[in-house]
């Protein structure tokens, strides 16, 4: 979808059939519909910066606890042999393979604290009625690291290897492993919440 901002509404080109539409402002919690082939155009988030701030803000504190405390840990005939998120990037560095510990580390672990942090970066000032400094090329970064961010496919190939070593071991799940699950959900939710209006309303809609 791309559009510009004026001081009516947006004017908007449908993702489905490209009809080029102007529509008004919606109301929180509105939708504006395609008036060709009825595709949704735009949907109005209910406190939008609100609640994508605070769930920004805890996805950073789930973030800190997820890379501060063991992930899992392994106890085989007595000994318990503890993990964390950079265990992995590590060990796979040292047997080697630089380029997949590269490629772990940025998609597990860089991306979704870039993407954290550059949301408070836009979101906050805009709270306080301010503009911070390249709002809309940081913003649009902000939304390109959308699809580097894997952390669902890590934690499934967690999932797999865990189910293939519980015979072997015991798995105890730590602290870290339950943070960055719901550090899952919070970005999602983060995502759901934010409505790009918001933002681009501050720059003129200049995309």
């Amino acid at each position: 979808m791309s559009g510009n901002s004026t001081a009516t509404g947006t004017l908007i080109a449908c993702h489905e059939c490209d009809l080029l539409q102007h529509i008004p402002r919606q109301r929180q919690g509105g939708k504006a519909y395609c008036r060709r082939c009825n595709a949704v155009l735009h949907r109005s988030v209910r406190d939008s910066l609100d609640r994508t701030l605070a769930l920004t803000f805890a996805g950073l504190v789930l973030f800190i606890v997820a890379n501060s405390f063991p992930f899992l840990s392994f106890k085989m005939q007595g000994q318990v042999t503890q993990t964390t998120l950079a265990t992995g990037v590590i060990d796979l560095y040292q047997q080697g393979m630089w380029e997949l510990a590269l490629l772990v580390l940025m998609t597990s672990m860089l991306v979704p604290l870039l993407q954290l942090l550059l949301l408070i970066y836009v979101l906050l000032p805009i709270k306080f009625s301010r503009t911070p400094w390249m709002l809309a090329q940081v913003f649009r970064f902000q939304q390109s690291l959308g699809p580097w961010g894997m952390m669902e496919v890590f934690m499934l190939g967690i999932l797999v290897a865990v189910v293939k070593l519980v015979d072997m071991a015991q798995i105890i799940p730590g602290l870290a492993l339950w943070s960055f699950a719901l550090l899952i959900f919070v970005l999602a939710g983060a995502a759901a919440a934010l409505d790009p209006e918001v933002v681009w309303e501050r720059v003129g809609g200049k995309r």
